[in-house]
Order: C-alpha cells, then sequence, then structure tokens
C-alpha cells in the first residue's frame, strides 16, 4: 500500500500489541496518520514498524471506559498528529473464563465496560469530530463467538454480541449524518500471546478439525481488512458485521 499522506487521522483503541498493532501497522501504510491508544501508551510493538512507518503513529495512554481519558486523548492526539479525526477502531478488549454459576458480579461488569462500554464511549467521544468533518468511519472489532454458545465463555460471547447490536443501531442512527459503522468479527487469531498455545496441543488439534484451512489466521489479516474498509470507503456500506473466521463458524 502507498504511504502518501491522507488528510486525517483514525483512532485505534489497544493499539500497543496484537490486533490493534496490526491494525495501525496497516492504516499507517495507507497513509494515515494513527492514534494509537492503550493502557500503558507505549508504540505499536509489530515486525515491519520502519522508522518511516512510526511517524504516523501518535501514542497515548488510556482507559478506554474512562470517558474523561477518553476526551483528552482524543483531543491530544488531534493536537500532536495537525489531523482531524476522521475515523475510529474499536479494538480494546479483554478476555474471561468461567462456569456460569461460578461468574463473578464484578468480573462480568469489569469485561462488559472494556468490551462493550468502550465501545459506545469512544464512538460518543469521536461523534462531535466526525460531524465536524461532515462523516467518517467507526470499525468495531467483535468476535464470532457473538453468534455461538460456547461453555465457560458466557461473559466474553455477551460483551460481543452486545458489539454487534451496538454496531446496527449506531449505525442507522447516524446514517443521515454521513457516519458509517462495522463490526468485523474474527475467528481464531494468532498472536504473540497465544501463538504457542494455538500451532501446539489440545487447542491446535482443535482448530486442526474445525477450521476448514486447518489453520487459525494471523493479526495481519484482521488489519488488512480494517484498513481495506477505511481505504475502500463504501458509502453504502454501515451495520453490517464481517466474519474473518476461515469460515469455522459455519463449519458443520
Amino acid at each position: 500500500m502507498s504511504t502518501s499522506p491522507k488528510k486525517g487521522c483514525i483512532i485505534v483503541t489497544g493499539a500497543s500489541r496484537g490486533i490493534g498493532a496490526a491494525i495501525a501497522l496497516g492504516l499507517a501504510q495507507a497513509g494515515y496518520a494513527v492514534g494509537c491508544l492503550s493502557r500503558s501508551g507505549e508504540t505499536p510493538q509489530i515486525t515491519g514498524a520502519t522508522p518511516e512507518l512510526a511517524k504516523h503513529w501518535f501514542s497515548a495512554k488510556c482507559d478506554v471506559s474512562r470517558p474523561e481519558q477518553l476526551t483528552a486523548a482524543f483531543a491530544d492526539i488531534a493536537q500532536r498528529s495537525g489531523q482531524p479525526l476522521v475515523g475510529l477502531v474499536n479494538n480494546a478488549g479483554i478476555h474471561s473464563q468461567d462456569r456460569v454459576q461460578d461468574i463473578a458480579e464484578q468480573e462480568f461488569k469489569n469485561v462488559m465496560d472494556v468490551n462493550a462500554y468502550s465501545v459506545l464511549a469512544a464512538s460518543q467521544t469521536i461523534y462531535p469530530h466526525l460531524l465536524e468533518n461532515k462523516g467518517g468511519l467507526i470499525v468495531n472489532i467483535g468476535s464470532f463467538y457473538d453468534k455461538l454458545g460456547v461453555k465457560q465463555h458466557l461473559t466474553y460471547c455477551a460483551t460481543k454480541a452486545a458489539v454487534g447490536a451496538m454496531t446496527r443501531c449506531m449505525a442507522v442512527e447516524w446514517a443521515p449524518k454521513g457516519i458509517r459503522v462495522l463490526n468485523v468479527a474474527p475467528g481464531y487469531v494468532m498472536t504473540d500471546f497465544n501463538r504457542e498455545m494455538i500451532q501446539k496441543g489440545p487447542l491446535a488439534d482443535y482448530l486442526a478439525k474445525r477450521i476448514p484451512s486447518g489453520v487459525a489466521g494471523e493479526a495481519q489479516d484482521i488489519g488488512n481488512l480494517v484498513t481495506s474498509l477505511f481505504v475502500l470507503n463504501s458509502p453504502y456500506m454501515t451495520g453490517e458485521t464481517i466474519y474473518i473466521d476461515g469460515a469455522h463458524g459455519m463449519l458443520q
């Protein structure tokens, strides 16, 4: 992809590692300025991040479930990048696993705050910026778990189902404003944190049978898809959930 400058900055939450870092890399390669939010405030850690591409990144420390921190971070990034905020990728998220009868109230609320409420809060924060620019794109990162019944994953599945529902509601309400909202729902994706678990052992054996190609995706697969949605700029496409799971979720 070209690295010629584009007018605009796209905010990516949870951008320091994994899928978020891959998205930040893809957008920088496409020529966008990228606001990289994370709890650590680190620059994205990913192979292929040359010094030239890193100039497109503007990192900020932020708890995405705190609206006041989002407001401050968005304003700071807009000022430092010198570019209008034209898009948002709600990628930040955490995982939770427990038997239904053992799920603690605080754990459920915490995961819902990070995985679901933050999508609302960040979208509300970007809204006036997109209005000022007469439109823009929000991409939420959900999961193919949003349509599955998975043992010991009620909390995570519930949050990702909420992301899909919020995507649809925001899309229909904000369409007259020129603001599009899409949900990208990955299946199993290898990152630096889970690569060994996905490539070896019981999970690897399971995925070899369940994913038609026999292998999990890579973070860059998600980065490429999200980047293409911004580059394509298809005005009629909004409200949809785009599954990227190697056909795992439809295999019978």
